[in-house]
């Protein structure tokens, strides 16, 4: 036979609920108060009552003392129970209430008490002090019990002091006061403790509303919970209250914004810097997904309000599939210059083999030379202006796609670019933006022409990108430098509209600026300098690349001062940094 399980012992404590704890806690602390009210008052009150039946005491005794008829019958008769003295006193005693009214001479004995037979007796508590002249209040225990007495002096015409009044009040009937006026109190303190009672209940349903009826020790594993999700995701979160002022951030939202706690409890403006962020953080740009980059980190932000007039935005890096968006773009359009070089190439053995069938051998050798001459040309007339490496070899790659697009790709005879630049991975990602840009914008349009010059004035190197298409308004010339702002098509992997704001960053990282305005006759021209960008003539280039281009294929830019086409051969890694 099993055992019994023993029964389980019940755990007296708090409810795990937080209204029903809160409610158990403010009724307590309601009753608590009432029961300290009480006791506070209570406590006080019967010194305030027994201080107020001495000097009613005293006051009547003043009052007797004061009758012409006491000190007179003193004076000239002698102590009885129907003397004018013990009348007197009698009269006054039933007119205040009194217990007693004691009228005595200097010896001290009664001319006057409520009891007949004391009269001519001494007194039975020291009546020395009333006799000295002093007025004398107590509480004390005489022949008739406990009472609150008051004596003064009695005096005759002359001022001299003939006997003295004693008059008491019974302390019993002080006591019943105080405990006539106990329920009262209770009463008051009663209905104090149910509107405590009410008030606690109304609180704790509200806190209810709040926390969801979820148990203290629940809170507290949730804000751990919280505090550990919130440092510990790869997204950027960042809180702000109703005022726009920020009131927390995780860890990697202070690595991605470039901000630390120095920035909590300041608005977005403050801690940001006017700008696309501050804008898309606070809600002044509206949508999903939104772009905005961040010293160089391309930032995919989202925002979502709270129930208290705040929001909470979550921060992406995008900047690594940003890298790869463009290097597929790159990719492409190397794909579409190899696909030119391809076709032109075909069209070109075509002819030379008809021109062998054809038995023309003289015109085939002649054919060929003038390709491998114009190969040779082209590339000739681009490194004659443009010495670096990396940039020749993305104008003669830009000319190829150029001319597959039906645009004539120029560079400016002004074109005087020595080799002593000090990030030419940077000028190439600035010309390569800015020649893409300017080849979408004339592409399908008649005579479309693109022109490029790119020229030193010190260290300063100046670069201008003109073309044919139908320019930019003036009223959107700013706008376009802001990141996430395009006219073209988003391509399959994200949105574009970054390309123009990385330029500008750049060059403004290096002190420079970045403008666009109208060209001659019409069509957009970009302007950027790039202050002290190259090397003094006798250094030598501090080059961030990893070596020389490579060339595949071949193309037909179009050059200033030929109105042929020229071919030239398409850098791999160039393209890449142009995107």
């Amino acid at each position: 036979m099993s055992p019994t399980p023993p029964a389980r012992r019940l755990r007296l404590g708090l409810p795990r609920r937080v209204f029903s704890q809160v409610l158990l806690m403010q009724v307590a602390i309601a009753a608590g108060v009432a029961v300290l009210a009480t006791g506070l008052f209570l406590a006080p009150l019967s010194k305030q009552l027994d201080q107020e039946a001495m000097r009613r005491a005293l006051a009547i005794a003043q009052t007797t003392a004061q009758d012409p008829q006491i000190g007179e019958g003193v004076q000239h008769t002698p102590p009885t129970r129907n003397g004018p003295v013990q009348k007197e006193a009698e009269r006054i005693r039933h007119a205040t209430d009194a217990e007693y009214i004691v009228v005595l001479d200097p010896r001290g004995i009664r001319w006057s008490h409520p009891t007949p037979g004391e009269i001519g007796r001494p007194v039975s508590t020291d009546p020395r002090e009333a006799l000295a002249g002093k007025e004398v209040m107590e509480i004390d225990r005489g022949t008739l019990g406990r009472s609150a007495r008051g004596k003064v002096p009695l005096y005759d015409a002359d001022h001299r002091i003939i006997g003295a009044v004693s008059v008491g009040i019974a302390y019993d009937s002080v006591r019943a006061r105080l405990i006539s006026a106990i329920p009262g109190l209770f009463a008051y303190a009663g209905g104090a403790l149910a509107v405590g009672a009410l008030a606690a209940w109304l609180i704790s349903r509200r806190v209810q509303r709040q926390t969801r009826d979820l148990a203290f020790s629940d809170i507290s594993a949730l804000l751990a919970e919280r505090e550990a999700m919130l440092h510990g995701i790869r997204e950027g979160v960042v809180a702000l209250d109703r005022g726009g002022r920020i009131r927390l951030l995780n860890d990697e939202a202070r690595r991605l914004l470039g901000m630390g706690d120095e920035a909590v409890g300041k608005s977005l403006d403050e801690a940001l810097g006017e700008g696309r962020t501050a804008d898309v953080l606070a809600g002044r740009v509206t949508g999903t997904d939104l772009l905005t980059v961040r010293g160089q980190r391309v930032l995919v932000a989202n925002r979502m309000p709270t129930d208290d007039g705040g929001a909470v935005a979550t921060l992406r890096d995008r900047t690594e599939l940003e890298q790869l968006g463009r290097e597929l773009d790159s990719t492409r359009g190397l794909i579409d210059a190899l696909r030119a070089q391809d076709h032109e190439h075909a069209n070109r053995m075509h002819t030379l083999l008809g021109l062998l069938e054809l038995e023309m051998y003289d015109d085939a050798v002649e054919f060929v030379g003038e390709v491998v001459g114009d190969h040779r040309v082209t590339a000739e007339q681009v490194t004659e202006k443009i010495q670096d490496p990396l940039l020749a070899a993305l104008l003669v790659g830009k000319a190829t796609v150029a001319a597959e697009r039906g645009v004539a790709l120029w560079v400016s005879e002004r074109t005087r670019l020595p080799d002593r630049l000090i990030d030419p991975r940077g000028l190439v990602t600035v010309v390569g933006n800015l020649v893409d840009n300017a080849l979408d914008a004339v592409a399908g349009t008649p005579h479309a022409r693109v022109e490029v010059e790119l020229r030193t004035e010190g260290r300063t190197v100046v670069l201008r990108v003109q073309d044919t298409g139908p320019g930019i308004p003036a009223d959107q010339r700013e706008l376009i430098f802001t990141a996430g702002w395009s006219t073209k098509k988003p391509p399959a992997h994200g949105k574009r509209g970054l390309g123009l704001s990385l330029v500008r960053r750049l060059a403004e990282r290096q002190g420079g600026s970045a403008a666009v305005g109208a060209a001659d006759g019409g069509g957009a021209e970009f302007t950027v300098v790039l202050p002290e960008a190259l090397t003094e003539p006798e250094l030598e280039p501090v080059l961030t690349g990893s070596g020389e281009p490579a060339f595949t294929g071949s193309g037909q830019p179009v050059l200033p001062g030929s109105g042929e086409p020229a071919t030239g051969d398409v850098p791999t890694g160039a393209e890449e940094e142009a995107r």
